[in-house]
């Protein structure tokens, strides 16, 4: 709307307007937190829980305890100098390093596009469990959903209220399922900070799925959405970064406790077959039947969530080389163009939907530090880009620790995490 039009409206209308754009910021803010919070808790992150937890048990704890130091690291910085430079990651790294947007927006294009193929196998997988449908006419269900979503006029409110209300449906279905697990807590909380086990592949492999690729950027893109942008706003938005890591947070060791649970009881998950689910039989290895059609919806709506969520985060990243995908009509298309590639893709390939699920994590993983290198250079060497010379040194010291980590565990992890699909013999 141009600048002077305000002035040619009565004040009654005036107001109004100001409410209307008053709940739309409050809709993008509340839709970015549960954008990212979904988006961590995808099908792979269940998948990934479930094929772990059978090989680790307890020990599996540590590592969703790291991937939730390095969540908070990653998601503070990022969505504080997106939102404090008022640009989405792209456009700030080329402002800062030429070129290297560029970079990071192919890796996360197509980080996003593997992901995407594993979010729709996901929900292949949760149709067949809940409705038994064929696998592959699931993910076709799921693909189709997510694209007439993006189609709707204001996609990005029904956006928020779907990830709103499937967000907080999956925890409160998983709790259920962990409560009836009665998972050992106390052997649970110990190795949570000292692990009989330690395996770096693991930990990149939930740190990818969980924060890595598209992930990092979901949340802060969407929530530039909501206005409140610029140095000024930094304390409304790390609350706000907070309050999502904190429902990951909960998500995550809901579900792991859940199977736990399965694991300490004796029952043995079947992870060698090509058509093995972990995540159903641990559910319907507690409730039965009913077990596996709650596992069907849980993971249906982390898939269909995550779908959402990667084709979003993956068509904004587009604007880096063109600003005419930056909103409106135009990033709608894109998103469906990015779920429809995904789609087609997910058809014509062979591969086991769960063993898609758990690669893609560890894939993503290994994109993870070279974003984050780039911005912890903003932060240390660039703050003009942020539009104020303060930021927190305890936040850059916390994020310069992880880059480093993730690179390490990248490095010592690349083999493992392609042997996951028979990649390098």
């Amino acid at each position: 709307m141009p600048e002077h039009a305000p002035s040619t409206l009565s004040p009654e209308d005036q107001v109004k307007l100001a409410a209307v754009k008053k709940r739309a910021g409050r809709s993008a803010v509340i839709g970015a937190i549960f954008l990212m919070a979904t988006s961590a808790i995808g099908p792979g992150f269940i998948t990934q829980t479930a094929t772990f937890t059978a090989t680790m048990g307890a020990a599996f704890a540590f590592a969703i305890l790291i991937s939730v130091i390095v969540d908070i690291a990653v998601q503070l910085n990022v969505w504080r100098m997106i939102t404090s430079s008022g640009k989405r990651a792209g456009e700030l790294a080329n402002s800062a390093i030429p070129f290297s947007g560029h970079v990071i927006a192919v890796l996360v294009v197509i980080g996003g596009l593997a992901f995407n193929i594993g979010n729709i196998a996901g929900g292949g997988l949760g149709l067949n469990a809940l409705l038994g449908i064929d696998a592959k006419l699931g993910g076709v269900l799921t693909g189709a959903l997510a694209i007439i979503i993006f189609m709707v006029k204001k996609a990005g409110r029904v956006m928020d209220v779907v990830l709103i209300v499937l967000g907080i449906g999956m925890i409160g279905m998983t709790l259920v399922v962990a409560f009836i697990a009665q998972p050992p807590i106390g052997e649970a909380l110990r190795q949570t900070f000292v692990p009989d086990e330690l395996n770096f592949a693991t930990i990149t492999t939930i740190v990818g799925g969980t924060v890595g690729g598209y992930i990092t950027y979901s949340g802060a893109h969407r929530y530039l959405d909501s206005g409140h942008t610029g140095p000024e706003h930094a304390g409304r938005v790390m609350r706000s970064a907070a309050n999502g890591i904190l429902i990951t947070g909960v998500m995550r060791y809901v579900l792991f406790l859940a199977v736990l649970g399965v694991v300490a009881s004796g029952v043995a998950l079947d992870l060698s077959s090509q058509a093995a689910n972990p995540a159903g039989q641990a559910f319907g290895s507690v409730l039965g039947d009913a077990g596996l059609r709650i596992f069907g919806a849980i993971f249906w709506a982390a898939a269909i969530s995550s779908v959402i969520g990667a084709a979003y985060t993956s068509a904004t990243f587009l604007s880096t080389f063109t600003r005419r995908l930056a909103g409106g009509w135009p990033l709608q298309l894109a998103t469906v163009c990015f779920i429809v590639v995904s789609l087609i893709v997910y058809l014509s390939i062979g591969t086991a939907p769960a063993a898609i699920l758990v690669f893609v994590g560890g894939f993503n993983g290994l994109i993870l530090p070279i974003g984050l290198t780039v911005f912890m250079y903003i932060g240390w060497f660039r703050r003009d880009l942020l539009g104020t010379a303060k930021y927190p040194l305890w936040l850059l010291i916390a994020g310069t620790v992880v880059t480093a980590l993730t690179w390490y565990m990248g490095a010592v992890s690349i083999v493992p995490i392609f042997a996951l699909l028979g990649i390098g013999g």
